[in-house]
């Protein structure tokens, strides 16, 4: 292995030399170095994500690209399938020079950006939110329906400050088994609200782990006229929802 590399693994030790911080896994003549750093990054709305970074360079290293791996409890497989390939096209830029600490300081400063692109691409594709968001601006009605709430009082908590967070007014109502959440604000704020609501562990699964809100639904939107913004909430069309045992409970705004 390289005297870069040997060298680059002591700087990163001393510069990340907190508890846990910075683990060497393997050190070898014919397979390299193999390290871990983990540090803590905000998210979107300023959450903390846990990233566990795992580097293995190269006997040819830095000459060669090092290969990368990416874990983490707060992001989806496809948000860390997106860092890592974001990560490696950053460290093409710095080939044939020391990299590992300039990659972490990257990921730190973009993790909002590159979780915001990823999660954006994930709702067109799969249409079950965002077939309902308009890509014009302004100010937007929408009515989700929830299949269920196991942890309500974290729950409602959670919705109460995302809400906040992101300046939306509306109403969480429960009509017997049927839940809706009724926002509305810009449609910029109404989009992260969605992506906060299906990448967040914001229940508890029948075996009381936390999980991600899976079976929500959007119902409808309307974009509203500018004489009704930020007034009351208005002008959704008459609903009509079925229950599971086929009674029908009709909404009219």
């Amino acid at each position: 292995m390289s005297a870069l590399a040997l060298e680059e693994l002591s700087a990163l030790m001393a510069i990340y030399c907190q508890r846990d911080e910075c683990a060497v896994l393997a050190v070898s003549e014919t397979d390299g170095i193999t390290l871990r750093i983990q540090t803590s990054v905000k998210g979107l709305l300023d959450s903390d994500i846990l990233l566990k970074l795992s580097f293995h360079l190269p006997i040819s290293y830095p000459s060669s690209l090092p290969n990368i791996s990416i874990n983490s409890e707060q992001l989806t497989r496809a948000q860390c399938k997106d860092v890592k390939e974001r990560l490696l096209e950053q460290a093409k830029r710095h080939l044939s020079e020391p990299m590992v600490h300039e990659l972490v300081l990257w990921i730190q400063q973009n993790i909002k950006h590159i979780i915001g692109q990823s999660e954006t691409s994930v709702c067109n594709e799969k249409c079950t939110l965002s077939r309902c968001i308009s890509t014009e601006d302004g100010i937007w009605t929408i009515l989700l329906h929830l299949d269920h709430m196991r942890a309500k009082t974290k729950y409602v908590k959670t919705v109460e400050k995302w809400t906040s967070d992101l300046r939306l007014t509306g109403r969480l109502m429960f009509m017997g088994k049927i839940i809706l959440i009724l926002l509305q604000g810009d449609r910029i704020s109404i989009k992260e609200y969605l992506i906060l609501q299906k990448t967040s562990k914001v229940d508890v699964d029948s075996s009381g782990k936390k999980c991600k809100e899976k079976m929500i639904s959007v119902l409808c939107e309307t974009k509203v006229q500018s004489e009704h913004k930020r007034r009351q909430i208005m002008n959704l069309p008459y609903i009509k929802i079925w229950t599971k045992s086929s009674e029908m409970l009709e909404i009219v705004f």
